[in-house]
């Protein structure tokens, strides 16, 4: 389809993921089939929110699910079809329940990383002892790690946003022999004619030999080879994230937590076990990366502090 291939022109040319390109290919085709393979241009904005309502309403999507399609449409009319897409006064939002973030005490945080092992640990003792998202602690590059300054330098988090983070003086040897297998494989890849990697943004065309850099490699290199759907190049990607969503739960079994918890959950008990120890909560919103001191305020709900510091009668 012509139209999805200028869709896919011009999320390349600013640079956003391909899991993002994927993402709203598919909900712009949705989109389409969904108003009988009519095309966008001869839709109106009465059609944009009868699909969007549809989902909200018919299919009860979660409201980050409708918030995506919006993303996709909205981005189809401005950016690549340059139509406006009118108010969207009549749509029907998704309801985004509120809940509290799961917090694991310290000592199931113990427990839990007990049972772990190898990468997926290493990886784990990054969200819990930095704060980091899943993603990026799997998009870590070696120059992002600073043992001289004892931080890790997150580039192009949420938001598209770089920030600095302390690295624990704990994984200090951890990462030294992780960057130490790396280095090894790298010069194993580079024997057989690989080791190229792919660069952010337009780093690829301004230094053609950056690619087969050691400092450009992943932290948390995949153990095959895959082709890029872009370029073409075979590389090793980071690991998969299900790899570390399985280690978790399986752990999180043995070690008999009947909390509902994620990788994500490590960064939840980043944040409030900081709070907990004292730490201002403008310091913990730098660390985490959060735009708004809003949403860094929640883990205060969520702090141990027996019903906001509260006495129960039944304890008197």
């Amino acid at each position: 389809m012509k139209l999805l291939q200028q869709v896919r022109q011009v999320i390349r040319r600013r640079n956003y993921s391909y899991s993002t390109e994927k993402h709203y290919c598919t909900w712009i085709k949705r989109y389409i089939r969904f108003h009988d393979n009519n095309h966008p241009k001869d839709l109106k904005e009465k059609d944009i929110v009868t699909f969007l309502n549809y989902l909200a309403i018919k299919r009860n999507v979660a409201a980050s699910t409708q918030n995506q399609a919006l993303c996709a449409i909205v981005f189809l009319y401005k950016q690549v079809l340059k139509l406006d897409v009118g108010d969207l006064n009549k749509l029907e939002r998704a309801k985004k329940p509120k809940h509290l973030p799961s917090v694991l005490s310290k000592n199931d945080v113990t427990k839990l990383l007990d049972h772990m092992s190898g990468v997926p640990l290493l990886i784990c003792y990054l969200l819990y002892g930095a704060g980091l998202r899943i993603s990026e602690a799997l998009r870590l590059r070696i120059q992002d790690v600073d043992f001289d300054y004892m931080q890790l330098i997150i580039r192009n988090g949420k938001g598209k946003k770089d920030r600095i983070t302390m690295l624990p003086e704990k994984l200090k040897p951890l990462l030294k022999d992780q960057v130490r297998k790396v280095q090894n494989l790298h010069r194993q890849d580079l024997a057989k004619g690989f080791g190229r990697t792919l660069l952010p943004n337009a780093l690829s065309r301004k230094y053609p030999n950056a690619a087969a850099d050691f400092s450009w490699q992943y932290l948390f290199p995949a153990r095959t080879r895959r082709r890029d759907p872009r370029t073409g190049i075979r590389h090793r990607y980071h690991i998969s994230p299900k790899k570390i969503q399985r280690a978790v739960s399986l752990a999180a079994e043995k070690a008999e937590i009947t909390k509902k918890i994620s990788p994500h959950t490590l960064r939840h008990s980043f944040a409030t076990h900081l709070l907990n120890n004292g730490y201002d909560i403008r310091t913990v919103q730098d660390l985490l990366g959060h735009k708004s001191l809003k949403t860094t305020s929640i883990y205060l709900h969520v702090l141990n502090r027996g019903g906001m510091g509260v006495k129960s009668p039944l304890d008197l």
